[in-house]
């Protein structure tokens, strides 16, 4: 995942002639900034994703990256519908559901979510299994996995050992998850 393009890799996100990037670029248009003694321009990611949304142009290559993708593995429709509601699609949020360790697997392989939100309730050894070998692939070691523990789960924060990043207990107030959820991509952001 690049986190700075030239503008020639501009120019072919955005199906352009290089110049035509260089001006938007020193309009001002096109945020960004100059290589140190010398006329290269470089604009980072968060610039090209703003820049494209604001002016319709479509994401191209950059369009699967310009979601924060949620993906919500064993919970049931209520709190599915209530997570789409905290977290709308249109404000950046893109959601994929999962029912078994089976689906969850296929899901993140082909979604590569950025947040896994797993519900014991679906069965809470199924549910460590999953969130286990999630994190036994590299390719998910950035992920937030996130679990939905039962009412009568002992020792919520044991839940860490099994590879979650966190865990809320039910009843809970799912604006709180929404909350920690915009946080996390806030960060991310930053840190881009």
């Amino acid at each position: 995942m690049k986190k700075v393009f030239t503008t020639g890799q501009v120019a072919k996100i955005c199906k352009v002639a290089p110049r035509t990037v260089s001006k938007w670029f020193d309009s001002g248009r096109l945020r960004g900034y100059r290589i140190p003694g010398s006329q290269d321009r470089r604009i980072p990611r968060e610039h090209l994703i703003r820049f494209l949304k604001e002016h319709g142009m479509p994401l191209g290559e950059l369009e699967e990256e310009g979601w924060n993708k949620i993906l919500i593995i064993g919970a049931e429709k209520v709190f599915i519908d209530k997570m789409k509601n905290q977290l709308p699609e249109d404000d950046e949020f893109k959601f994929e559901v999962a029912n078994s360790g089976f689906e969850a697997g296929i899901q993140a392989e082909s979604f590569h979510p950025d947040t896994i939100i797993i519900d014991l309730a679906m069965g809470r050894s199924e549910a460590l299994q999953i969130a286990q070998n999630l994190r036994r692939n590299p390719q998910y070691e950035e992920v937030m996995i996130i679990a939905l523990a039962l009412e009568d789960e002992a020792n919520p924060e044991g839940l860490l050992n099994y590879g979650f990043n966190e865990s809320f207990k039910k009843p809970f107030d799912v604006a709180l998850l929404g909350e920690r959820i915009n946080r996390i991509v806030e960060e991310k952001r930053e840190n881009m």
